[in-house]
């Protein structure tokens, strides 16, 4: 990783401000999409709910924060923090596409705050079968998740920071 300033990178209060503000909305983003009845509703949701995703400023838009193996261009940061006696594992992630957008936000609803444990047993594919988007996604949308899954789990097993 390159030697870059913290303006060109998030600070620890970053992610504790960005998921106080958006925790709620993103759990809540999971259950409008698995209660929604048809294909065009869940799409509808996850267009509004990546809404939810509070904008990466440009100066976050490194090279080495790109995930790769998303067709889209997405962006990930991870911090981790001690809270009673845990690490917990904070994501801060973004994309130029809205449909990728309302994808990172069902992730982020589901593992940001989270143990390094509960993020390694997630089974994305039991959750996207589970909300009814298994088989829905186009195969470079459902890779590029992957990629990004892949990406939260690994930041997780390394630990802190």
């Amino acid at each position: 990783m390159s030697d870059k300033s913290t303006a060109e990178r998030p600070q620890a209060a970053d992610f504790e401000a960005r998921h106080a503000a958006s925790q709620q909305a993103l759990v809540a983003l999971g259950e409008q999409v698995a209660s929604a009845p048809n294909w065009q509703e869940k799409y509808r949701a996850l267009m509004l709910g990546g809404k939810a995703l509070t904008p990466l400023p440009d100066q976050w838009q490194q090279d080495d924060a790109r995930v790769r193996g998303c067709e889209s261009a997405a962006w990930l940061y991870h911090h981790s923090s001690a809270q009673a006696g845990e690490l917990r594992h904070y994501f801060i992630a973004a994309s130029d596409a809205r449909i990728v957008n309302g994808l990172i936000a069902l992730l982020l609803g589901q593992l940001c705050g989270q143990t390094a444990d509960y993020i390694a047993a997630f089974d994305i594919e039991a959750y996207f079968k589970a909300i009814g988007l298994d088989g829905q996604l186009s195969p470079s949308r459902t890779n590029g998740l992957y990629a990004l899954a892949q990406a939260i789990k690994t930041f997780a097993s390394q630990g802190a920071n």
